[in-house]
């Protein structure tokens, strides 16, 4: 059974420089970064001479094996893991994806999406160029083969130069590693060493699993090279303003990734104690439906003194399914990931923490679940503002008219879910609780202030496409 139960980000991106257990250490990256994507999995490798892949539909565990894994040689690695926003959930579309041009090989793996996609693939279309998949990941290799004559590096300055979105990526040919990262700094990217050799990482949970040490971010803009001769950073774009996503704060990383500078665990237990002091309810006791409010939780019931309690149980061996349960069985989607502790929570007043509402739907199914379990009062606080516009950013947040607070009041969720109250916490208080400026963030998806303009024509090139 796939997880339908909270928005989904598109990718996480892994590579190695400079280490003979390149593969392996790849494969235990790509495991810490599972949750960024479960669709499909990639490696690639090289040798200096050979390259080696392997991709296949699934989780990380299910498409690699010690076989597989064996089979993959080399010092040089990147690894992707994936939710598609952009192509189909195809294998031909498994990253990292792979070219022969010009007598070289270059694999990329690419999280976030670009925005101007379509309009490039429509241009490069009609110059000659032919895709093989529907992502837009495929549109930077394209550009990088228009301007490869002047060597990789200048190639890549003019193809960053071409695409608009959100893009942290890492790139690999025979020789070298490279990781580039947009202006605005969308999606988060790291770097590390490990034994001498290089490891740039989505996320920093990664470098921890196999015990590499975290350097730096790769800045917004950058271009980082990575060879045998070092390291080398290219920036060629002007300084402009950062637009990082908060939502990695609130729903996507793991909670002991350091992302943007900031210890996750810390930022979503700031989110919860900012909660409990603009949202104060009486009850006997606060609970998350695990594991997304956890953390939340966890610092709204240390600011406000309502005890927390484990209300639901999650199990954590919820696979994949194609057995469909008898009709009977209502709300089986639910049920069979979250179970009520009917003992703790019988006639009692609870406060639910969640770290955000997107349709309604399965937080209506929960809290009728709840109200089963015989519930005397439900309340629900919420660790960020209502979601009213969706992402262009590589986030699968629906359309407009399907975000619930879009075309509702706070009020009408209220009613629709069922609860007895419904707070959630202010765009000032979710700000103060990063720890960051305020101006860094890419607030979109509360306030409908895109970072980067959408293309105007883009319904046309759609159609035309």
């Amino acid at each position: 059974m796939t997880n339908n139960y909270g928005p989904k980000e598109s990718c996480g991106v892994f590579g190695v420089f400079g280490h003979d257990d390149a593969p392996k250490l790849t494969y235990f990256g790509l495991y810490a970064l599972q949750h960024r994507g479960q669709e499909s999995a990639g490696i690639v490798t090289s040798t200096g001479k050979s390259i080696h892949e392997h991709k296949g539909m699934g989780l990380v565990h299910e498409v690699f094996n010690e076989a597989v894994l064996n089979g993959l040689h080399g010092h040089i690695a990147i690894g992707h893991v994936r939710y598609s926003t952009t192509g189909s959930s195809i294998l031909k579309n498994a990253q990292p994806f792979v070219v022969c041009h010009a007598g070289k090989t270059v694999a990329i793996a690419h999280n976030g999406n670009l925005i101007n996609a379509k309009k490039l693939r429509v241009d490069l279309e009609k110059k000659g160029s032919i895709f093989q998949t529907t992502m837009d990941s495929e549109i930077i290799m394209h550009l990088l083969a228009r301007n490869v004559r002047g060597g990789m590096e200048e190639a890549m300055v003019k193809a960053v130069s071409q695409i608009q979105g959100a893009y942290s990526c890492v790139l690999m040919t025979e020789d070298r590693l490279m990781a580039f990262r947009d202006p605005y700094g969308f999606r988060p990217l790291c770097l590390g060493i490990l034994d001498g050799g290089y490891v740039v990482a989505s996320e920093t949970c990664a470098l921890d699993l196999i015990d590499a040490q975290y350097v730096r971010d790769i800045d917004p803009g950058e271009i980082l090279i990575i060879d045998q001769h070092g390291l080398k950073s290219v920036k060629p774009f002007d300084d402009q303003r950062k637009a990082l996503c908060i939502f990695e704060y609130i729903y996507f990383a793991r909670p002991d990734s350091l992302i943007f500078g900031q210890n996750v665990y810390s930022v979503r237990k700031r989110l919860g104690k900012k909660l409990a002091r603009e949202h104060p309810i009486e009850a006997d006791f606060a609970m998350p439906f695990p594991d997304s409010g956890n953390y939340a939780a966890i610092g709204f019931c240390q600011e406000s003194g309502i005890p927390m309690e484990m209300g639901v149980i999650r199990n954590h061996y919820v696979g994949r399914t194609f057995i469909e349960p008898a009709q009977s069985m209502r709300d089986f989607g639910v049920k069979v990931k979250l179970n009520p502790v009917r003992e703790i929570l019988k006639q009692k007043r609870v406060v639910i923490v969640e770290d955000s509402i997107i349709r309604g739907t399965t937080g209506k199914m929960r809290i009728k679940t709840l109200r089963e379990a015989g519930v005397k009062e439900v309340h629900m606080v919420v660790s960020c503002p209502p979601h009213r516009y969706p992402c262009h950013y590589g986030i699968d947040f629906p359309t407009k008219g399907e975000l619930i607070a879009s075309r509702h009041t706070v009020e009408e969720v209220r009613k629709f879910i069922g609860l007895d109250s419904l707070c959630y916490l202010s765009l000032e208080g979710m700000l103060e609780a990063t720890g960051i400026e305020q101006n860094s963030f890419c607030l979109a998806c509360f306030d409908g202030k895109y970072p980067i303009k959408l293309e105007e024509d883009i319904s046309k090139l759609c159609l035309e496409y």
